[in-house]
């Protein structure tokens, strides 16, 4: 039985070590030439019940808790007035219910518990057929079962469905402040240990702190998918950019539009997209797909985690069933559906509170309800 994995994300990275554990080997496909070859992001906080679960599934969970940061479970919520809605600091022995870790460490953590041989870099798909994958450099490879692991614009999503990722009237520019403690050691102070947010109207700041010293700030604007190009903010430009970043927030409290002033020359702009919530599709023998290839969500701390339960639960399946394809997809789609159809209404309800005039208040009640 050949298993071929598209995409060395977490999700299917935790799917190839999963059946490791259980003596199934996996290939696993990726399009970029090494592990180092871009960035992998922020900060991930790993949930109890989903991504914490699929660890241990993947006996990883003590790997886990030497690279998870206690302290990133602060939480600071203001409105732009820079009134303080809620301060949550995490004392040193509270639980680890959703502890922050480094998106790159812990895709190292479970490249290195995989063989080397495990992932095929350089291998970008071109397009895929049932038993056959077709890659850009013209070679080819056959498999018993195809996982779609492959994120936000797959390649294999198309064997089974038709639907594609839609904007979700959300946009958002990434900014960053390296070495904060030391740079700005006031600013330090204001965002601290973990995450500091502020939501007003149409707007919303958002920065994080990085285990390496950085924090990454995120602002976020609920326009028209055309945005960046009628905006006029020129982020070929970084001092120009910040500059007009700062004139929409004015009316902000100035150690908000601080934060976006201190921010260094790395400026991304992101068009956030997502696939239709409680997206299914006709069983197949052999294909189907996990994480955001299968239920591509908004950015509000469910993809990650949902990714890494997908790959455990699918794992599993297949060691419970390792002469049964059928029964194996089947099994781990039901499941799957169900969960993830759930995650998908709670991103999307927290999107509408993101998008509301008194966004802060809703959401304090949001992490207070009653």
């Amino acid at each position: 039985m050949t298993i071929a994995i598209v995409g060395a994300g977490l999700g299917g990275l935790a799917l190839a070590r999963v059946l490791r554990v259980n003596g199934i080997d996996a290939v696993v496909y990726e399009r970029e030439p090494s592990r180092d070859a871009r960035g992998q992001g922020g900060m991930l906080d790993l949930h109890s019940g989903t991504g914490q679960r699929a660890l241990r599934e993947a006996g990883l969970i003590d790997q886990f808790w030497a690279i998870a940061r206690r302290e990133g479970q602060d939480l600071r919520l203001l409105e732009p007035d820079g009134t303080l809605l809620l301060q949550e600091d995490t004392p040193d022995d509270a639980p680890l219910e959703r502890p922050e870790v480094d998106r790159a460490d812990l895709r190292n953590l479970l490249l290195d518990s995989l063989p080397e041989h495990t992932v095929r870099w350089g291998h970008a798909v071109e397009y895929a057929e049932h038993g056959l994958l077709h890659f850009t450099d013209g070679s080819s490879a056959t498999h018993h079962l195809l996982v779609g692991a492959d994120g936000a614009n797959s390649r294999v999503r198309a064997l089974l469905t038709d639907a594609r990722p839609a904007h979700t009237g959300h946009n958002l520019v990434e900014l960053g402040i390296s070495d904060i403690d030391r740079t700005h050691p006031d600013l330090a102070k204001m965002v601290g240990r973990g995450n500091y947010w502020v939501l007003g109207d149409g707007r919303s700041l958002s920065a994080q702190r990085n285990g390496d010293g950085r924090v990454r700030i995120y602002l976020s604007f609920y326009t028209a998918e055309d945005w960046f190009t009628t905006s006029g903010i020129p982020f070929d430009d970084p001092t120009a950019a910040r500059a007009r970043l700062i004139e929409l927030f004015t009316g902000w409290d100035a150690r908000f539009t601080a934060l976006i002033a201190a921010c260094d020359d790395t400026i991304l702009p992101r068009s956030i997209t997502a696939l239709p919530v409680g997206l299914t599709w006709p069983p197949s023998s052999d294909v189907t797909l996990l994480g955001d290839a299968a239920h591509l969500m908004p950015p509000v701390g469910q993809g990650a985690n949902m990714a890494l339960l997908d790959g455990a639960l699918l794992g599993l399946a297949l060691a419970t069933h390792p002469d049964g394809l059928p029964a194996a997809v089947r099994e781990y789609e039901r499941e799957m559906f169900a969960r993830t159809s759930a995650a998908g209404r709670q991103s999307a309800l927290i999107h509408d509170i993101l998008t509301s005039p008194d966004a802060g208040r809703k959401m304090l009640a949001f992490f207070q309800p009653g």
